[in-house]
């Protein structure tokens, strides 16, 4: 018998026993004598027997496939964040035997992502972006499928990792009102999303910090596009303000295409700051002031906490990374 092309039936023919039987030896689940799982283990040791995946698969029961839920409606700016996180997942999961799957979803369609459910597609789930009432989230819950959230969630019950925004947005708008600012404001996007809300209450502590600062600050959400940030920073050059705080690297972005637009220097007219710092501001003069933050590491992690899941390991339920604040030239602080 041609060794590479043995499965399971010819091991349990040869051995008198049934395919059950052989299976159950090969996972190391279900009842099966001692003895018996010693004579099927030395056989294929004997014999350099290597499951095939579906047989591996379907002893286990599992699919050795993970989803990976992304965002239908991502901006492109967005795209490297999507893009290191995915690099994260897909190395951990490759070194731990497992593939993923990509699934995805919109605020008001997950269809996607039910089908690989429905059709048991995967073993568990990691959701990479975390909505105040986040759909697929209940869908996952309700159906019983492992999943860990990249992000933060209102119910403690889910396992979640993120970044410290909150500190990180603390620091960062800390250090500028440290530096004499006085008018300040801030443009952000969709406040359906929990970064965005984990942002803006970094930004609001440091004023709270601050009891005694006498200045101005304005806060605008829900932009979400170059016109509206334009009129913003009309309205912004009326009003005198010295900084424009941007919560992605998206909304930086228009809004230094809008300062270049009307001739205006930066940081000798108008300081930006981002709250992220990813590869599309990478090449903007003068540098932008940002956070940076370790996306690899963060989807390397949650990929490593759902495996945990899967094996039915004990896990935190809340997981925090760290950050780094850089001080660039597009603050006069830097």
């Amino acid at each position: 018998m041609d060794d590479k092309n043995l499965t399971i039936g010819d091991i349990a023919a040869e051995l008198g026993v049934s395919k059950t039987t052989v299976s159950r030896a090969i996972s190391g689940k279900g009842r099966i004598g001692e003895q018996t799982r010693e004579r099927v283990l030395e056989y294929i040791e004997e014999h350099h027997y290597s499951p095939n995946v579906v047989a591996k698969g379907l002893a286990q029961n599992k699919t050795f496939n993970l989803g990976m839920v992304l965002p239908g409606d991502y901006n492109i700016v967005e795209l490297p964040f999507f893009q290191n996180c995915m690099l994260g997942i897909s190395r951990t999961a490759s070194s731990h035997g497992y593939d993923v799957l990509i699934s995805m979803v919109t605020a008001d369609d997950i269809t996607q992502l039910e089908r690989a459910v429905t059709n048991r597609k995967i073993d568990g789930v990691i959701l990479t972006r975390t909505l105040t009432d986040d759909a697929p989230m209940k869908y996952l819950k309700e159906n019983g499928v492992p999943f860990v959230a990249i992000g933060s969630a209102d119910d403690e019950s889910v396992v979640q990792i993120d970044n410290d925004h909150q500190t990180a947005c603390r620091e960062l708008t800390g250090k500028l009102l440290e530096c004499g600012i006085k008018r300040i404001a801030l443009i952000g996007g969709d406040e359906r999303y929990i970064v965005t809300r984990s942002r803006l209450s970094g930004f609001e502590d440091a004023f709270t910090a601050r009891k005694r600062w006498n200045g101005e600050k304005q806060i605008f959400l829900n932009v979400d596009g170059s016109s509206e940030v334009e009129h913003i920073v009309d309205g912004l050059l009326a009003d005198r303000t010295e900084c424009i705080v941007c919560m992605d690297d998206f909304l930086c972005g228009c809004v230094l295409n809008a300062l270049q637009q009307r001739r205006i220097e930066i940081p000798e007219q108008m300081q930006v700051v981002s709250f992220y710092d990813s590869t599309t501001l990478a090449y903007r003069m003068p540098s932008i002031t940002s956070i940076r933050y370790d996306v690899e590491e963060l989807g390397r992690m949650a990929c490593e906490l759902l495996l945990k899941i899967l094996d039915d390991e004990e896990v935190k339920r809340r997981t925090l990374l760290g950050y780094e604040v850089r001080m660039r030239n597009s603050t006069r602080s830097a």
